[in-house]
Order: C-alpha cells, then sequence, then structure tokens
C-alpha cells in the first residue's frame, strides 16, 4: 500500500473508532471511474470502455451481528444514521444512505446472512461529475461485506448486486459498467467489457509513456442518473430493440444499421438513439483495435466522433460540454467528447503533454468568457480497482 493509501486508512479508520466507539474490523477502498469510449450503450447489452481514477471512496467497516445498520459519511453534514436491516425495503430512503442500505438490502435479498454493520465513508470521487461516485460507494461497501461476512463473491458478482441496489432499491436505472469498473479495473489498464455476458479484457493504456494525457474536465454542472432523462432514453431504446425484433439494440450489426434505422420509419425519436448505440458499440471496437495496434492517437478523433453522436444523436450533453469539447479540439487536442451519462458531469481530453496547458487555459477562459462556473481539470490516470487496504 503506498503512503498516501495508509495514510487514507489511517484517517478513516481513526474517525471510526471516534464514531463508534471501537476500532473497524478493516478499512476498504473502491475507485470512480472514467469512460473512455461506450457511452450509454451497457443497458443495451453493448460495449464499454472505461478505466479506474485515483479518486476513491473509503470505507471502514465492523461486522455487527444484532441486525443493525450504522452509517456516516465524512462528506455529509449529518449524524450517524440507524437502520434495521430486515426493515430495508426500496424506496423507503432518498439520502445518501439509499446507497449503502441497498447494498445491504441486495445482498440479503440474494439470501446472502449480512446481520448488520457499523460503516463509516469518505470519498475523494467529485459527486455528480460523472465520475460514478455512487457506484465507488456501493461498491467499498459490498467488498467490505463480502469480506467480513466471508461471502465468497467475485468482482463481477458484487457489481450485479452493487446494480440491483441502485436500480432497485434507489430507483436509478443504470447498466452495469460503473460498479463493474469499480469492481474490476486494474492499474495502468482500461477495462474492455462485454455487458452482455461480463466478459472482460484488460487493454494496457500507458498514455504517459508516449508523451500523452487525458484530461478530465468537470464542469461542476451536476447530473442525477434518477432523474427522468435517462430513463426516457434506456426506455426509447428498448422500443427501438421490440420494434426491430431483437432481444437488445447490441443484437444489429453495424453492417446494417441503414436498413435497421429505414425499418423503424418515422419513429425519428428511436431511430436517433439507435443509430447512437449501434455506432457507439462500433466506436468501443474501433478504440480496441488502435490500442492494441499500439496506436493510442488514432483514438483522438473516434472520441470527437462519440460526443457529436451524444449530442446529436442521444441528446445528453449540454452547453458546458459541448464548450469543453469544442474549445479543447481548437486548442489542438486529439480528441474530446462528453463521458457519463450527461446532462452535465464531465468530459475527457486526449493531448499531448506539452499542449496541455495551452488547452487547459483556452477552456477555462472559455467558460470565463461564457458566464459560467470555472471547471475543474485533473489528469485521468488508470489505477486499481476495489480493494482492502487493511
Amino acid at each position: 500500500m503506498s503512503e498516501s493509501s495508509e495514510a487514507v486508512a489511517r484517517s478513516v479508520a481513526e474517525r471510526f473508532e471516534r464514531l463508534y466507539g471501537a476500532a473497524p474490523d478493516g478499512v476498504w477502498a473502491a475507485p470512480g471511474r472514467v469512460n473512455l469510449i461506450g457511452e450509454h450503450t451497457d443497458y443495451n447489452d453493448g460495449f464499454v470502455m472505461p478505466f479506474a481514477l485515483p479518486h476513491t471512496a473509503v470505507a471502514a467497516v465492523a461486522r455487527r451481528d444484532d441486525g443493525v445498520l450504522r452509517l456516516h459519511s465524512a462528506d455529509v453534514d449529518d449524524p450517524v444514521a440507524e437502520l434495521a436491516v430486515d426493515a430495508l425495503a426500496p424506496g423507503s430512503d432518498r439520502r445518501w444512505t439509499a446507497y449503502p442500505a441497498g447494498v445491504v438490502w441486495a445482498l440479503r435479498a440474494a439470501g446472502h446472512a449480512v446481520t448488520g454493520a457499523d460503516v463509516h465513508l469518505a470519498s475523494t470521487v467529485p459527486a455528480g461529475a460523472g465520475l460514478s461516485s455512487s457506484a465507488a460507494l456501493e461498491v467499498v461497501v459490498a467488498l467490505a461485506l463480502n469480506d467480513l461476512f466471508g461471502l465468497g463473491l467475485r468482482g463481477w458478482q458484487l457489481a450485479r448486486l452493487c446494480q440491483r441496489a441502485e436500480n432497485v432499491y434507489v430507483g436509478a436505472p443504470v447498466g452495469i459498467m460503473d460498479q463493474t469498473a469499480s469492481a474490476c479495473c486494474e492499474e495502468g489498464h482500461a477495462l474492455f467489457l462485454d455487458t452482455r455476458d461480463l466478459s472482460q479484457r484488460q487493454i494496457p493504456f500507458d498514455l504517459a509513456a508516449e508523451g500523452m494525457r487525458l484530461l478530465v474536465v468537470d464542469t461542476r454542472v451536476e447530473h442525477s442518473h434518477s432523474e427522468g432523462e435517462y430513463g426516457k432514453r434506456r426506455a426509447g431504446c428498448e422500443k427501438g430493440a421490440a420494434l426491430l425484433g431483437v432481444d437488445a439494440l447490441r443484437d444489429v450489426p453495424y453492417a446494417e444499421l441503414e436498413a435497421a434505422l429505414a425499418r423503424l420509419g418515422d419513429e425519428e425519436e428511436v431511430r436517433r438513439l439507435v443509430r447512437h448505440v449501434i455506432t457507439e458499440d462500433e466506436r468501443v471496437e474501433r478504440v480496441v483495435a488502435f490500442l492494441q495496434a499500439g496506436d493510442a492517437r488514432a483514438i483522438g478523433p473516434v472520441l470527437a466522433e462519440g460526443h457529436a453522436s451524444l449530442r446529436d444523436d442521444f441528446r445528453v450533453s449540454c452547453p458546458e460540454l459541448d464548450l469543453v469539447v469544442d474549445t479543447a479540439l481548437g486548442a489542438g487536442a486529439l480528441g474530446a467528447r462528453m463521458t457519463g451519462g450527461g446532462f452535465g458531469g464531465s468530459a475527457v481530453v486526449l493531448a499531448e503533454e506539452a499542449d496541455v496547458p495551452v488547452i487547459t487555459k483556452a477552456v477555462e477562459e472559455a467558460f470565463a468568457a461564457a458566464g459560467f462556473r470555472a471547471p475543474r481539470t485533473f489528469e485521468a490516470v488508470p489505477s486499481a480497482g476495489a480493494r482492502r487496504l487493511r
């Protein structure tokens, strides 16, 4: 464990002991993620390619056997919340506590005898930035309970249960990508994930070795997956699959795209959604091929194509995201696109290392000129997935 990780683990453990009067049984971490390419494909059984960030949710946890779940977060100005595990029910909680409580509910609903816990959380994953702060929260709690109760679940199984917690308990219709990325990513790699069968390939992704950087630009426009627009698009994709007679849009080959669109007739909104999903799956496969061929610079135009599709077909961008992408490309970036569910959040910018200062300054000045809140920019470094710290 690195010195910084040890310091974080020690700090969270010490706060736990002050809160609960005893040391935790352990400390765990789970990261946020950036999705390099493959947006709104996961709930269409398609392909995605996220990687883990160094930003993590950290949990100090102790097992309880009395049916009590106590939750506290260093990031929320609330006292310790005390819940009865037998009383946990979907839709009963609209606070931040729904995410960890939902994990306990999902584990118990799947037949795992989780009898309670004391939990203290602290996170450095920016909330509302499209970087999967909620998934990190879910996965870190799931991993801790998996260890403490000896459940023997693997990373992809924990991801499935965390997705169920967010879908059913929280009420957000998210796909499986965020939780799988947090649970399964590896340092120095992007995760090529088939969301239908959860098969995975770790693709080496070391831009620094090739003189490039990938920046995350947080527009600081917060979004929420549980709001209606996300659900509308998911429903539209499901309608498109039904009209085309397939189980999911993943089943429509890219070579048959135009014929499929023609079959949708005057269903213009559905046509746009279908076109995005099918072309986005093909973009993921292109990015994988470029990276495996050692040509990372070639992915830049593919990222820009993806943004145009999300903006024009899926219509989940916003003025701030478009401004990041347009300004970065105009200042010499190799590629840029929004990342995450949309309606705010963050964009990624692929750039030569030498161009980073110019691009960063250009984006900051463009935001100031537009009267937008100043963005937050940092380098995205492919990092380790969920793990026990101590």
